[in-house]
């Protein structure tokens, strides 16, 4: 049964939200581990995500799916029904170029309303898409991880915004056979298709066809992890595992099935949190998407600004950063600070832990423009987990408590080297990593628990129910000479705090 959230009372009432319930199931093996399920059951989810863009373009056609800034400052749109007609279109020319799992697209470029279709018609017709870090492209010197990446998923069709912007890369990485769209400024030296040729098709009963044979254990997209400890892997995402996220995110998030969200997102579609996450709880519940074009980066951050003065979101997310380069906007600007607290139910944040007095601050402001409280929640995953894990569905004056399971997963502890080790068990986890056998074999226990790489602790060993702490990951903590081990995560969110707000962040570096 879903609850209606009320924080403890501080200076104000908390801004009521439906959410999910607060409680876990706890079962302990002999073998020392623990086992953490949700009581309730997971949810019925669709066999595709598009059959929810077909759900919603029917009953709610008119409505504003997606939105972009365009070169006048407005706001160009897309409908639901639009971007349903787009899908169709777009399926057909995909068809045509004989595309598949084994070439499938790469999306050399970041996020804008291009983007979002060509991945909508992808889905649509069951062809795999890729979408890659634009640094790969932009920033690298000699493209080792992008041809690396290349060279691992074989592309059959490449996308590029601006052709302009990505020549060096095209011409450093891809294959002369392979095809090149681009949006704006065509390549001179090779063949390039115009992104506005895609949807000149007339759909066949082929589209139809191919949507129908889309399953739950079609390859919906290829995401790569961050690479910061190596080669990046390339993550399977099947169908299966991002509509049993979405319903786990919603039955979290309960309050997304009474009023379909409304969101500012600045988070780049590479990432499994923002191109899974947040473009999936807006097209699972009907929501409106506008890509914020702003970063939480001096330079970039007043786009968001911007943005956040003229749209009010129901659901806002981002980055611990985010939030703390919002600050001082917040305190100078009255007019954003009404907009952006107006209607907002919840505040999340992922990625890394936040710095206490930036979740102190963030919740000040709102009730000094709003009256109220407004929950800063927060969850757990990964790009294997598509990526909705843990949730934590209630107030907490520690922003390390990452929540308790989603409904439908099963969450393994297990002792090691003093600590818990997290793995994980659900439909929403990768069947494995494209072409990498032994790395897939590596990642997942004998139990066929995927091995997350973190570590938790009970926020209360005597109550579960109150969730569990972030405890830092396996591969960063290392032990002085001394013998004792050095817990890096949660150590730089108390050196952060302690010194705040004189320091912003920090390295602990062992051997």
């Amino acid at each position: 049964m879903a609850k209606t959230a009320h924080a403890r009372p501080l200076a104000a009432a908390t801004r009521p939200v439906r959410l999910g319930p607060q409680d876990v199931i706890v079962t302990h093996r002999p073998d020392g581990s623990i086992h953490l399920t949700a009581p309730q059951p997971l949810g019925a989810y669709p066999n595709k995500l598009t059959e929810r863009l077909q759900y919603w373009a029917d009953v709610a056609p008119g409505r504003i799916f997606l939105a972009q800034r365009d070169a006048t400052g407005g706001w160009r749109t897309v409908s639901y029904a639009q971007a349903l007609a787009y899908a169709r279109v777009i399926g057909q020319a995909l068809l045509k170029r004989n595309l598949s799992a084994e070439r499938p697209i790469a999306i050399l470029s970041g996020n804008d309303i291009e983007h979002a279709l060509l991945a909508l018609g992808a889905l649509y017709v069951g062809i795999p898409h890729a979408p890659i870090s634009p640094a790969y492209s932009l920033i690298s010197g000699d493209f080792g991880r992008l041809r690396t990446i290349f060279e691992l998923i074989t592309p059959g069709l490449v996308f590029a915004a601006d052709g302009h912007a990505f020549a060096r890369a095209i011409d450093a990485v891809v294959l002369p056979d392979v095809e090149v769209t681009v949006v704006r400024h065509p390549l001179h030296h090779r063949p390039t298709t115009a992104f506005a040729d895609l949807l000149t098709q007339t759909p066949s009963a082929a589209v139809d066809a191919a949507h129908d044979a889309v399953g739950p254990d079609t390859i919906a997209k290829f995401l790569f992890t961050s690479g910061s400890t190596g080669t990046p892997k390339c993550v399977i995402n099947t169908q299966r595992m991002w509509c049993a996220n979405q319903v786990m995110l919603q039955q979290s998030l309960a309050y997304f099935s009474d009023e379909p969200p409304v969101i500012v997102d600045w988070a780049p579609w590479h990432h499994t949190a923002g191109g899974n996450h947040d473009v999936g709880l807006v097209l699972f519940n009907g929501g409106t998407f506008y890509i914020d074009e702003g970063k939480p980066m001096p330079g970039a951050i007043e786009e968001t600004v911007r943005n956040l003065r003229e749209i009010a979101p129901t659901w806002y997310f981002t980055v611990p950063k985010g939030f703390e380069m919002l600050l001082p906007y917040l305190r100078s600007d009255a007019e954003l600070r009404r907009n952006f607290f107006s209607r907002v139910k919840l505040l999340w944040f992922a990625g890394a832990g936040i710095a206490q007095h930036v979740f102190d601050e963030i919740q000040e402001f709102a009730v000094q423009s709003c009256g109220d409280q407004i929950l800063f929640l927060t969850g757990f995953g990964s790009t294997e987990t598509a990526p909705f894990a843990l949730a934590r569905t209630w107030q907490s004056e520690n922003a390390a408590n990452m929540g308790l399971p989603a409904a439908g997963m099963d969450l393994k502890l297990v002792p090691s080297k003093g600590k818990l080790e997290a793995r994980v068990r659900g439909p929403n986890i990768t069947p494995g990593y494209w072409r990498q056998p032994e790395i897939t074999a590596q990642a997942f226990d004998e139990e066929g628990f995927y091995r997350l790489g973190d570590t938790f602790k009970f926020a209360d060993p005597n109550d579960p129910r109150q969730g569990l702490l972030f405890d830092g990951r396996i591969a960063e903590d290392y032990k002085l000479s001394t013998g004792t081990w050095v817990s890096v995560g949660p150590l730089r969110a108390r050196f952060i705090d302690h010194f705040a707000p004189y320091v912003r962040d920090v390295v602990f570096a062992g051997p």
